[in-house]
């Protein structure tokens, strides 16, 4: 299919290079980053629960440049699951980074909750957002628009612009088309409940999962319910969620490349992503 990115097959869309310079950088990489979640795995706490050795493989083909191309990341997670969050602070990590070491271009972010369709008429029919969301399932991957999302990472991915929707998560519905400028980068990262499942997820190169603990996810719920005014609806739009979950998140979990825990405190998850960038700028020199 014409929207369908590399994921698997690498050779269909990404010219690899066949360099001796190359190869043997990529060997180098691939060894340290194999000692590097080696090591956080053996932490008392470690930032991640789980990560597979191919991906290790394939990382090191984008950071050695045997891939010469952007590379894309999907990182999702449960309701509350603190995904968002993680995005957040990777992409903080990578920009200091990029500051220090005047790497332009390193990070563009395409947020799939922006990508839920348009509800803002049926809201108001509604009498409002409490009852609207009684009738109306947001925890299906249907309430989204995910098509035009694929369309937009390919774009960015093959060095494109892009003008981005952008959702209201007030409690309107209303998604505004064609506002946010996106631009290529070297990474383009995307996190939402339905990043990773089949529509998508063959739009990412790489696939974050963020695990997090009952008990953490339900306060953490019912906090942003009361900021967006979900009412007495809160406690059906939790347990439609986690019903939902076990059908189109959860799978995500298995197939992720790396699982996050995401009850850690956050900075075991920076200084693991930091040792990373270390590596890549020691080779580098």
């Amino acid at each position: 299919m014409e929207n369908t990115l590399l994921n698997n097959n690498i050779t269909k869309q990404s010219q690899i290079i066949n360099n001796p310079i190359v190869e043997s950088r990529y060997k180098i990489i691939e060894h340290r980053l194999l000692k590097i979640f080696q090591a956080e795995m053996e932490k008392d706490e470690p930032a991640i629960l789980r990560y597979n050795p191919e991906m290790i493989k394939k990382a090191a083909m984008f950071i050695s440049g045997m891939i010469p191309r952007s590379a894309s990341l999907g990182i999702a997670g449960e309701t509350a699951s603190g995904k968002s969050t993680v995005t957040f602070d990777i992409i903080e990590t990578l920009e200091l980074f990029s500051k220090e070491f005047e790497i332009e271009n390193i990070v563009t972010r395409v947020n799939t909750d922006d990508y839920y369709y348009d509800r803002s008429e049926m809201v108001k029919a509604a009498g409002g957002m409490a009852n609207f969301s009684k009738t109306y399932d947001f925890d299906v991957p249907e309430a989204l628009e995910l098509s035009l999302m694929k369309k937009h990472i390919k774009q960015l991915l093959n060095g494109e612009s892009v003008l981005l929707p952008e959702y209201d998560m007030s409690g309107t519905t209303i998604r505004h088309d064609n506002v946010k400028p996106a631009y290529p980068a070297k990474m383009i990262i995307s996190e939402g409940l339905f990043t990773l499942t089949d529509e998508i997820i063959d739009a990412f190169d790489f696939k974050l999962y963020v695990h997090v603990d009952h008990d953490v996810q339900k306060e953490r719920f019912f906090i942003r319910a009361n900021e967006r005014g979900l009412g007495e609806g809160a406690e059906t739009i939790y347990q439609n969620a986690l019903n939902k979950a076990k059908i189109y998140i959860r799978p995500a979990f298995e197939v992720a490349d790396i699982v996050i825990d995401g009850n850690v405190d956050r900075q075991k998850y920076k200084n693991f992503l930091n040792s990373i960038l270390s590596m890549i700028q020691e080779v580098s020199l």
